[in-house]
């Protein structure tokens, strides 16, 4: 590994194709929960008047609830994570994706 010289310059660009990368993640995750919610219950609801055992609409609400919370949950932690250390993710995706195109020509 060698070592470069770092410009103020240099890291103010970096930190904006961070700062620019991280948005972007955040955004998809987000509509990836809003899409999750509203096709899980969706699908609810589509079959809820097929149900006639009042026990398996329990049972199917309280899973859908759990999918739902749980998947919640643990994008917002990866959320959390993300904006914690995005300077090291981020950072390494950028050094691998410029030597990808540093290579390519």
């Amino acid at each position: 590994m060698e070592a470069a010289l770092v410009h103020p310059s240099d890291d103010a660009s970096l930190d904006a194709r961070i700062h620019k990368m991280h948005a972007r993640d955040r955004a998809g995750l987000i509509v990836f929960i809003v899409v999750l919610w509203c096709t899980l219950l969706f699908a609810l609801f589509s079959v809820w008047s097929y149900i006639s055992i009042p026990a398996i609409r329990i049972i199917l609400s309280v899973a859908c609830g759990l999918v739902l919370t749980f998947n919640t949950a643990a994008i917002v932690a990866m959320l959390r994570h993300y904006t914690e250390d995005k300077h090291f993710i981020y950072g390494l995706d950028l050094k691998h994706l410029d030597e990808m195109h540093r290579r390519r020509g």
